[in-house]
């Protein structure tokens, strides 16, 4: 007589940074279960992110829904610390320059792009 096995570990790692993943891919939790809450299958999940397996893709799902209260506290960390990380990096002086540089340049790119060229005068 064969015997299952009762326990199913979660397919999910936790890297060093803090930030779990499925195991093996380079997809973080965050984003299978995104994607699950905008009602998003497995199937249509595995689709977005071919390197899933689709078993790791409904143990990640079954790991939310078993956990569900834990798993939104890690996501609620997960956003905050990234919004954290927004507002220092658009809050750096370097940042703001850069930025600006980079859209003086798109402007004026756009505007020569605007100027109508007149074939008989303007040999472009």
């Amino acid at each position: 007589m064969s015997t299952l096995e009762t326990t199913i570990r979660a397919p999910l790692t936790q890297w060093e940074d803090g930030t779990i993943r499925i195991t093996g891919s380079r997809i973080p939790l965050d984003t299978v279960i995104y994607h699950f809450k905008l009602g998003a299958t497995a199937e249509e999940i595995g689709y977005k992110f071919p390197s899933l397996r689709l078993a790791d893709i409904y143990g990640a799902i079954y790991y939310y829904l078993a956990h569900h209260g834990e798993v939104e506290e890690y996501l609620r960390r997960q956003e905050l610390q990234a919004d954290a990380v927004q507002q220092r990096i658009e809050s750096d002086p370097q940042y703001q320059q850069d930025k600006a540089e980079i859209r003086a340049r798109l402007l004026a790119r756009w505007a020569e792009r605007k100027t109508p060229v007149n074939p008989c005068t303007d040999a472009r």
